[in-house]
């Protein structure tokens, strides 16, 4: 079975509406030619207008699903996004002890783009101490940022502060993304920190609000870790995808914010 592809894994929420969580992320998989797999952790009733109902299947399910794609694929990079509660955040840590993937992509998923709460406040200091330390990458935005460290970052300064903050936690390194930053009206940087230092990823900003950027962002490091290009490279290029799949992006619901066009973008 030495001639088996690199595959990735998804372990994160379903978004009925099919614009963010598990949906996305094979989406995006599949643009960069990556076989996907997925670990449902939990089930949403969502639309571009909002989350209306959550549900999490017992974690014995969720541990069978990820020993089964652990059991017959190659699984180059796993890439965590909701994970609702301390006790499926124990889970997939126990997971990851065991099989030890090269690669893991930390999205830490807190709230949804409409508001929704997607984290149990009980569930941030598990996150914390037993995932950050098992991850190649986190790419928290600033607001999960700011629940992570439990301080307001408010301008480029305390981005890079931040950077170093949560480092110290223990993750290889961080992509801490700039969006929400008020300072920056024209562009949007976010920084990648690893042990050498920290570096810009600098696009224009566009004039939308979109739904499963940031899933999709990290979905995109992990197919590219998948693909064999260095961590630094592997974000910038992800980075990258964003930009032209919100530049196609489309609304196919009733509400305001875009889908990203994974089609579209996939160079």
């Amino acid at each position: 079975m030495s001639d088996r592809i690199a595959s990735a894994l998804t372990i994160a929420g379903s978004d009925s509406g099919g614009g963010a969580g598990i949906q996305a992320d094979l989406k995006t998989f599949a643009a960069h030619r990556v076989h996907g797999l997925s670990a449902i952790a939990v089930l949403t009733a969502q639309h571009t207008r909002g989350v209306s109902a959550v549900h999490a299947p017992p974690v014995d399910f969720l541990r069978a699903q990820i020993d089964a794609c652990f059991d017959d694929f190659r699984i180059a990079a796993v890439k965590l996004g909701m994970l609702a509660n301390a006790g499926i955040i124990a889970t997939v840590a126990e997971a990851l002890r065991v099989y030890a993937p090269p690669q893991v992509v930390l999205d830490p998923v807190m709230v949804a783009t409409s508001g929704a709460k997607l984290l149990e406040d009980a569930a941030l200091a598990t996150l914390k101490r037993d995932l950050l330390p098992l991850a190649t990458l986190v790419t928290p935005n600033l607001p999960e940022a700011e629940l992570l460290l439990g301080r307001r970052i408010g301008d480029r300064a305390a981005m890079r502060a931040a950077c170093r903050d949560l480092l110290a936690i223990g993750p290889g390194a961080v992509l801490l993304k700039g969006g929400h930053l008020d300072e920056d009206a024209d562009t949007v940087i976010d920084l990648f920190a690893d042990a050498d230092g920290v570096r810009e990823l600098v696009h224009a900003r566009l004039p939308h609000s979109a739904h499963g950027t940031g899933c999709t962002l990290a979905s995109a490091v992990a197919a590219n870790l998948c693909r064999g290009l260095p961590l630094h490279a592997a974000c910038a290029a992800a980075t990258d995808y964003v930009h032209r799949a919100l530049l196609g992006g489309y609304r196919p619901g009733r509400g305001d914010v875009l889908v990203l066009d994974h089609i579209g973008a996939a160079a």
